[in-house]
């Protein structure tokens, strides 16, 4: 896809307000209409056989859009108001919404407020409900699909992969196998099951999961392992993910993430009803946004960089930011408790028995120890500030109620810093002692052999 386009059919284009992988949305005017449409253009440009694949696909999802658009007819819904296939190309004229998609609000430093990302799952859940009733589940609903504007109007969008459900599936022209954003996908969905409205619940309550909390309920480094989480784990609480969050809130997403179709939510009215239960328990609408100086902070320090965005994000959230004058102790040797922190500006002193150790600057780690030791708990070194101090200090009981994978991360970047500092000091203690004695033998070149007498 070249350059800009005069015209589309009968349609004068006024400029490009999206592209995707395969198609590019341009604002147009018509004679036909009073207000400017939006025209998603599709090219078949390519004859290759991979690519002649792809476009009968291509070509069969816009057939279904174009049998689903007649059937729709919901102010959260965007109308399409015309399918047109030709030879070289294709496109799709629809209503012009001069709104953004919900990607945007599903990273944390830019979470809407509770009741705004409520109200807007609530029309979504209104919409879904009014297209099942019309015969129609959209099987590919995710943030990219949902648009909103500054008013918190809210548009579905992209019906092409809808499943028709009033016909049979094996002679439903539009039943693609495999559709959908893994992310977003429900189990029955993942194991190829027959869809009714439910996938299409399941799948806005992990949208809504993502906006509330800034990640995804199943998060993993591999496909295969990301549809296992899907298929067989239990999501997180959200209220554990954002104390803001009213608890009745986990129940709801609780009951929308249901692998058990029988125990999810049955259609959209009810999805809507238990949100505006807890819209109405929500007793404050002031949103502080959230501080992305400290966020910037822990970005730059070596020991985060391993820590994907969202874990940092969490770690804020669980973690106290501290300010200390010099002199201060921040860990005794032999207390009982678990508390570790990491040096953010200033440096501190590192002692055992009144004896200096080491000094620790920025990004380094303390008291990482007694969390490791799963035995005795107890600080085996002292730590004092040397001079003005900030650190982030994390505490075990906070650590505890985080998700696994941020646990998970803390354990292993603890254990390889451990495990560093030992090294070193092996190398300092070898610098001093005696001299080795001289192996003769080593144990993987050792060669055995049987003698017979």
């Amino acid at each position: 896809m070249s350059e800009m386009p005069q015209t589309i059919g009968k349609y004068r284009i006024v400029r490009e307000v999206g592209r995707g992988a395969t198609a590019v949305v341009y604002m147009a005017e018509s004679a036909d209409w009073p207000v400017p449409v939006a025209v998603k253009l599709i090219r078949f440009d390519d004859k290759s056989k991979d690519e002649s694949k792809w476009n009968r696909r291509l070509l069969k999802l816009l057939k279904a859009e174009q049998a689903v658009s007649t059937r729709l007819d919901h102010p959260h819904i965007i109308h399409v108001y015309d399918v047109v296939i030709e030879p070289e190309q294709a496109y799709v004229v629809m209503e012009y919404f001069p709104g953004e998609s919900l990607e945007r609000y599903c990273r944390f430093e830019h979470l809407l407020p509770v009741h705004r990302a409520i109200g807007i799952v609530f029309k979504c859940c209104m919409a879904l409900d009014y297209a099942y009733r019309q015969g129609i589940v959209h099987r590919d609903i995710k943030p990219a699909n949902i648009l909103i504007d500054d008013q918190d109007n809210v548009k579905i969008t992209d019906f092409g992969l809808a499943l028709n459900i009033d016909k049979k599936v094996e002679s439903d022209s539009t039943f693609i196998m495999g559709v959908g954003s893994p992310a977003y996908m429900s189990p029955e969905q993942i194991k190829g099951y027959p869809l009714n409205q439910k996938t299409d619940l399941y799948s806005l309550g992990v949208v809504l999961f993502n906006l509330l909390t800034g990640r995804l309920p199943f998060r993993a480094s591999s496909p295969a392992q990301l549809i296992y989480k899907i298929i067989n784990a239990d999501p997180p609480r959200v209220s554990q993910l954002n104390p803001e969050l009213p608890e009745p809130m986990d129940a709801v997403i609780r009951k929308a993430l249901e692998k058990d179709l029988y125990s999810r939510y049955k259609n959209g009215a009810e999805f809507a009803k238990d949100l505006s239960a807890v819209r109405y328990q929500l007793v404050d609408d002031t949103y502080v946004p959230p501080d992305t100086s400290r966020f910037s902070c822990l970005r730059k320090l070596s020991f985060f960089t391993e820590f994907d965005d969202v874990e940092l994000w969490e770690v804020l959230r669980i973690s106290t930011w501290r300010v200390v004058e010099g002199g201060t102790t921040l860990i005794r040797e032999g207390d009982a408790d678990q508390r570790f922190g990491i040096v953010i500006e200033g440096e501190v002193e590192v002692s055992l028995g009144g004896r200096r150790v080491s000094d620790l600057g920025v990004g380094e780690v303390f008291g990482e120890l007694a969390w490791l030791d799963s035995l005795r708990h107890r600080h085996v070194k002292t730590v004092t500030s040397k001079q003005p101090t900030t650190y982030l200090e994390v505490n075990p009981s906070a650590l505890a109620l985080a998700t696994d994978e941020l646990r998970e991360r803390f354990r292993t970047m603890l254990a390889t810093t451990a495990a560093r500092r030992l090294g070193e000091a092996l190398r300092e203690l070898a610098a001093n002692g005696e001299p080795a004695i001289a192996g003769k033998f080593t144990a993987t070149g050792l060669d055995l052999q049987l003698v017979e007498d």
